[in-house]
């Protein structure tokens, strides 16, 4: 496979993964904004943190009301990691390798687009957001349906894969990072502080898989075990990152990647993440997010970035 192939197949599946977890995310604050009440919310603000674009925000808008965030997160033009952009690029980069790309996948990716550039107005708007976000969830899920279902599983499959569990590892620790930073511990919300916890697992459709897997009891944890440490869960940063191991051992030229995840992995494991508060989970997330950008580096450097002939 040339590694051009395979690299636009890797970003493709970043960007449709990166998608769905910002609609979640706009979704489940919306709902936790319903729960809470007026002025105990944290609003917009931690979604702008969890995406990463703090300062770009800042230099062309003044405040975070709903409005101004919403727009930027659902279609701003200057959002790298909006919703439309991120569509636009999965697009964009599927339509160059429509010749081993399913025509079911890229009809999907196709519609998709469109859907989310016609219909902005109805997620902006309160009434129509909530369907607007579980089209474009749906979506995602469907696109990633097809993959599976009608793609090669060859090392192109491999690549989807990989690039979908990196990005949602990259997302879990994110929300786990600002989320528990954002918290609301005053003694007005302590009554709410387990709505914010349950509003954290369905960030991550973690919800009911939690309640399954650690009880009923919803408490900080709790969540940290099993957001971090879960091995049947496939959001937990553990889980992808053993999944990653098992994708990329088959490919030649693998064992400094390998080493560079078993290590990671190593390291998580022997980390007591229930005890993690404050300013420890905040760094410890940083650096689990650092060692992912290292991961992806080195997938990079070994298969995509190959020298001109």
């Amino acid at each position: 496979m040339l590694s051009r192939v395979g690299e636009t197949l890797y970003w493709v599946a970043r960007y449709v993964e990166r998608a769905e977890n910002v609609a979640r995310l706009i979704n489940v604050n919306n709902m936790l904004m319903l729960d809470l009440p007026k002025g105990v919310c944290t609003g917009w603000e931690p979604l702008i943190d969890i995406i990463g674009a703090r300062q770009a925000y800042q230099d062309k808008h003044a405040d975070y009301t709903e409005q101004k965030a919403l727009r930027y997160l659902l279609v701003g033009s200057d959002n790298g990691s909006s919703i439309l952009n991120s569509i636009i690029y999965a697009r964009e980069s599927a339509r160059t390798i429509r010749d081993v790309m399913p025509r079911d996948v890229w009809e999907e990716i196709n519609s998709l687009y469109y859907y989310v550039k016609d219909n902005q107005k109805e997620g902006l708007a309160k009434r129509g957001r909530f369907t607007y976000l579980k089209k474009i969830i749906e979506s995602a899920h469907q696109i990633f349906g097809a993959l599976d279902a009608t793609i090669n599983h060859d090392h192109g499959f491999t690549f989807i894969r990989f690039g979908s569990l990196i990005e949602r590892a990259d997302m879990t620790s994110r929300i786990l990072d600002i989320r528990s930073e954002t918290l609301i511990t005053s003694d007005e919300a302590k009554p709410y502080e387990n709505i914010q916890w349950i509003s954290l697992l369905r960030s991550l459709s973690a919800y009911q898989m939690y309640r399954q897997e650690m009880g009923v009891r919803v408490q900080r944890a709790d969540v940290l075990e099993f957001v971090m440490h879960s091995e049947v869960f496939p959001r937990s940063i553990l889980f992808c990152l053993i999944e990653l191991k098992t994708l990329i051992s088959p490919l030649p030229n693998s064992t400094d990647i390998i080493n560079l995840i078993e290590a990671v992995i190593k390291q998580l494991k022997a980390e007591d993440v229930r005890a993690l508060k404050n300013g420890h989970l905040h760094n410890y997330m940083d650096q689990i997010q650092i060692e992912l950008a290292g991961i992806h580096n080195a997938l990079a450097q070994t298969y995509f970035l190959k020298p001109p002939e």
